[in-house]
């Protein structure tokens, strides 16, 4: 795998982990909804997955190495 495809990964996955702790409170409000139904969660998934097209591989890999550093503190 190259490491174009390792950010990218590692970037998604930071991605969905701060938006669901970010918009806790609202997905939750979705999920409690009447209306929504198991396959929904596949659609709500891939409707944040879609927000990290909104960074270039150097912001990903940017907020990547800041987060890390981070953690070495």
């Amino acid at each position: 795998m190259s490491d174009k495809n390792t950010t990218s990964q590692e970037f998604t996955s930071y991605y969905l982990q701060q938006s669901t702790k970010e918009f806790a409170e609202d997905l939750d409000k979705v999920r409690n909804a009447d209306d929504f139904k198991g396959d929904a969660v596949a659609m709500l998934v891939k409707s944040l997955q879609q927000g990290t097209s909104l960074f270039s591989a150097a912001d990903q890999e940017r907020i990547l190495k800041a987060r890390k550093s981070g953690e070495d503190k």
